[in-house]
């Protein structure tokens, strides 16, 4: 298998963990700190899944080299696959917005759990929360996405077989 294939088939298992864990483990806990795995892995999931597109991108030159880092994808991603696959700009913001509350978990020094919500605090106390809504809504998005990218990626999976 191609890398961009085993990235495609990646994406899509982490949105079904994802999603399960939202729909079913928090469902039957009610823990918000599950509400953080649930990001983490659609995280993962659009990652992997925008990683996937680039990947394919690649073999036919279409874009240059790039490197691992999310930023240089991200950026890639953005200027020269999304114009080009007519990539929703939500999809672009969905992106970012997992980034920002990624990194927000890996860096903060505070989370603490409030009634239904997981709330996390930075260095200076600005505080994002986390809410089954919110959280429900990124991963459809993800699902959207992820739904997406798989079209664009198996066009000419024929050749790789």
């Amino acid at each position: 298998m191609e890398e961009f294939q085993i990235l495609r088939e990646d994406a899509q298992k982490k949105i079904k963990v994802a999603d399960h864990m939202l729909t079913m483990s928090y469902k039957l806990v009610e823990d918000p700190k599950i509400l953080l795995s649930v990001v983490s892995n659609t995280y993962y999931a659009v990652e992997a899944a925008m990683s996937s597109v680039l990947s394919y991108e690649r073999i036919f030159k279409r874009v240059p080299v790039y490197s691992n880092e999310f930023d240089s994808k991200f950026n890639l991603f953005r200027s020269k696959v999304a114009p080009k696959k007519m990539v929703k700009k939500e999809h672009l913001k969905l992106i970012q917005t997992l980034r920002e509350l990624y990194v927000a978990h890996k860096k903060s020094p505070m989370e603490f759990r409030r009634h239904e919500k997981f709330v996390i605090a930075n260095d200076s106390y600005e505080l994002r929360t986390l809410d089954y809504e919110s959280v429900k809504a990124h991963v459809n998005s993800a699902k959207v996405f992820i739904k997406e990218m798989y079209k664009l990626t198996i066009q000419d999976d024929r050749i790789f077989r």
